[in-house]
């Protein structure tokens, strides 16, 4: 949001009136969801300052019931259970929508075509982040869901034109267990962070020039504090459009 456009809901008094309602479907895992919810208001606050939070509404569902879905490739339950949720936000009064985790955007379009209101899709927000960066080569990490099916990577490549790498099976599958086994459950362990900062480290000696952390729990333990190449985390990056979207004047 640009400073001419910040100083008009500073001064004209009618700043809640025209902040549009985020919603937001989390609890996948509830440990990302708590960081939607800190980086939104935290930048609603730093644009209009004083006082001011987000208007948002979430649902949030059982993890626990979602998981094994999953697991299980049923995927067409799954995107009954989301459509409901996102029903209920724009029941609500939600202006718009964010699914708060990029594995569960597998059923992204089963949510857009049941809802009114625009959905906020993770990958696309973030290719706008990758673009800006001059960034067409990228590293992707998340669920074995996520690093394996086409859902993502091909809305990237085909939609966006990037190149899209992914780790061998046996890193993906010990980024899989990292996110399940520890950080859903808020577990952080430094021999955790520093592999998946190797995995990281080794999409870019194959060629990615910066590495996408397509899992909201990703940046719960690796940042660019831990490893020199550049890291673009999908919760940071959704959230803030979501902000973008909410004050647009």
């Amino acid at each position: 949001m640009s400073g001419q456009t910040a100083e008009r809901y500073l001064g004209d008094g009618e700043v809640t009136n025209d902040m549009r309602t985020i919603g937001l479907i989390g609890g996948m895992s509830w440990e990302s969801s708590v960081e939607y919810y800190r980086i939104i208001n935290r930048a609603v606050r730093e644009r209009l300052g004083g006082l001011h939070s987000a208007r948002c509404l979430m649902v949030s569902v059982d993890f626990a019931e979602v998981e094994p879905l999953q697991r299980e490739g049923r995927w067409d339950e799954l995107a009954q259970q989301m459509v409901a949720a996102a029903r209920a936000v724009e029941r609500g009064g939600a202006d718009l929508l964010l699914i708060c985790a990029n594995t569960m955007h597998r059923v992204a379009g089963e949510v857009e075509a049941g809802i009114g209101i625009p959905l906020i899709h993770i990958a696309d927000a973030t290719t706008e982040r990758l673009k800006a960066a001059d960034i067409g080569r990228i590293g992707l990490l998340g669920t074995r869901y996520t690093m394996e099916a086409d859902f993502y990577k091909a809305r990237l490549s085909q939609r966006h034109g990037l190149a899209v790498s992914v780790p061998d099976a046996a890193e993906r599958e010990a980024v899989h267990r990292i996110i399940y086994d520890e950080l859903c459950v808020g577990v952080i362990r430094s021999e955790s962070r520093a592999r998946l900062a190797q995995i990281a480290e080794r999409l870019v000696e194959g060629g990615a020039e910066g590495v996408v952390l397509a899992c909201t729990e990703l940046g719960l333990a690796l940042t660019e504090k831990d490893t020199r190449i550049p890291l673009f985390d999908t919760t940071r990056i959704h959230a803030l459009a979501a902000v973008d979207a909410a004050l647009v004047g």
